[in-house]
């Protein structure tokens, strides 16, 4: 039975392989997701499918892998590497407007990564895919809110605009988790 919280020295060698290349699959469909940036009037936030991408990301790898990934993703970013929205890169994003949502990704992914266990029905799965979403929001607006100096000009232009679309993207992240997730757990 594959466990959501396995420590990598658990595994075997090619279990180790796999999932390393699991994770750097992840990096890649994040940073994909990522380029997928829409401006959003008078904000310095764009709609993005990274929410998206990192509910799915920790869903189907669990907790742990999950959120690896997503710090690889960040520190990729940070380097240069043009994986955060628009093909940008830096610690600048780490310390700007989207700081926030970037440093939630980790803590995110293992959240959705709790709903990563064989048999997990709709219920549980839209649990923590909501719960992680909520973290990024709280991560973004308080980054906001500590940049601006004013939580309710930061709740109003890190969350109001998303609310909608992350919905929708939970929705869509809890179908892809209960559909690919038998598959991705048999792989792993």
């Amino acid at each position: 039975m594959n466990t959501p919280l396995v420590s990598p020295f658990a595994l075997s060698p090619s279990g180790v392989v796999k999932r390393s290349v699991a994770v750097g699959a992840a990096v890649l469909v994040v940073a994909a997701a990522a380029q997928v940036a829409v401006p959003v009037p008078l904000n310095p936030v764009p709609m993005t499918l990274q929410p998206l991408a990192v509910l799915v990301v920790g869903g189907l790898l669990g907790p742990a892998a999950g959120a690896a990934a997503l710090t690889l993703y960040l520190v990729l970013g940070m380097l240069g590497m043009p994986v955060f929205a628009g093909g940008s890169a830096g610690f600048v994003h780490v310390i700007g407007p989207t700081g926030g949502y970037l440093l939630a990704f980790p803590a995110a992914a293992a959240v959705a990564g709790l709903a990563n266990r064989a048999g997990a029905g709709l219920g549980r799965v839209l649990l923590f895919c909501t719960l992680a979403m909520a973290v990024i929001h709280l991560g973004g607006t308080a980054h906001l809110a500590l940049l601006g100096g004013n939580p309710a000009a930061a709740f109003r232009l890190g969350f109001v605009p998303f609310f909608t679309g992350d919905l929708l993207k939970v929705g869509l992240a809890a179908a892809v988790i209960l559909g690919a997730g038998p598959k991705v757990r048999a792989l792993l």
